[in-house]
């Protein structure tokens, strides 16, 4: 398969998909990146990033305010590239978890 046929191949999925398709990538190139991880008794059973306990939700929400990547590195020094890929695909893979999270914790 070229470069171009996978293109056209990925632009086809639905979010979920390339979601997984993401996950598969970034553990051929990071030897198995930890992705994305709802724990119960962690974090309230959120997705969290690897083994962290930062939420999904809460890069979105913070992503929302207008923090860039770059910000988001700079609070969260220990986060990589592919954690970030891993949250965004996550988020949008699953928006209606991340909205209800975002508005529980608005609500509380």
């Amino acid at each position: 398969m070229t470069l171009t046929e996978l293109k056209i191949d990925l632009a086809s999925l639905n979010s979920a998909d390339k979601a997984a398709a993401i996950e598969i990538l970034l553990q051929t190139l990071s030897n198995g990146s930890l992705g994305i991880k709802k724990t119960p008794g962690v974090c309230g059973g959120d997705a969290c990033v690897g083994n962290t306990r930062i939420q999904v939700w809460v890069l979105v929400g913070y992503r929302r305010l207008g923090c860039s990547d770059a910000e988001l590195f700079k609070c969260y020094p220990h986060l990589t590239a592919a954690d970030l890929v891993n949250a965004w695909a996550y988020a949008d893979a699953y928006p209606e978890e991340i909205e209800a999270a975002i508005k529980e914790n608005e609500e509380a």
